[in-house]
């Protein structure tokens, strides 16, 4: 549903999360062929007229990838990118969400976006990403974080945040229902869904939702990690 990121490797967020050997999937050549690795997220807020990356630091979305449609935004993350690199799209075709519930989503009208991180705490307590993830995301939306890993908004799930976990690294991946109407959401959830557009009764430019979901990224995933750092 709505809210909820694609699963590749451990949920962090779930009882159990043992971490499995990483079975990375072939990535499509039209894929890699639309993707655009850029200098980072300073050319969208030029585009938008938005204040710079260096205003919220740099590290959380360079490098920065954007595609128009993937199967997943996870399957773009390489093994060799740096702590920070993101990978955006305006659609996922094959988007799963926590305990492999389907990820569905309209085209252009939701933040979809994951991010790699390279945690210094010990892995033991990297669970605690979901939680931290969360109430960062919760922050810029103006909502609330419902544990393990849901962002809501006037009662109703308007994102939803999900680690996943191989050796070395977290990828973590966000969705935020932005600019859907009313009857673009769906019916028979468990959690009632609802959007940022719904809720305000305006629509929403989704890249200065994005570098304002950065910004609190970094800086929770910093107060979390920095205690840990050499």
């Amino acid at each position: 549903m709505p809210g909820e990121p694609p699963i590749v490797g451990a949920d962090l967020a779930a009882p159990d999360h043992p971490l499995p050997r990483l079975e990375l999937e072939n990535l499509v050549d039209e894929q890699k062929r639309r993707a655009v690795r850029n200098q980072g997220l300073d050319d969208i807020a030029s585009e938008r007229r938005l204040h710079p990356t260096s205003l919220v630091r740099v590290r959380f979305g360079t490098p920065c990838t954007r595609v128009d449609e993937t199967a997943s935004t996870q399957r773009l993350l390489r093994e060799d990118d740096p702590e920070g690199a993101l990978v955006v799209a305006d659609h996922q075709t094959a988007g799963r969400g926590r305990l492999g519930r389907t990820w569905e989503d309209v085209p252009g009208k939701s933040l979809l976006f994951s991010l790699l991180l390279r945690p210094s705490a010990p892995m033991p307590l990297w669970p605690e990403l979901s939680l931290v993830a969360g109430e960062a995301v919760a922050r810029a939306v103006g909502g609330e974080v419902r544990p393990p890993n849901d962002v809501f908004l006037n009662g109703k799930k308007v994102a939803g945040v999900l680690p996943e976990a191989t050796r070395g690294r977290v990828v973590l991946g966000v969705g935020v229902n932005v600019n859907h109407t009313e009857d673009e959401l769906p019916k028979d959830t468990v959690k009632p869904p609802t959007s940022l557009r719904v809720e305000t009764g305006r629509e929403h430019d989704r890249d200065a939702l994005l570098l304002e979901i950065l910004a609190e990224l970094e800086r929770a995933y910093d107060a979390w990690d920095g205690r840990y750092r050499r």
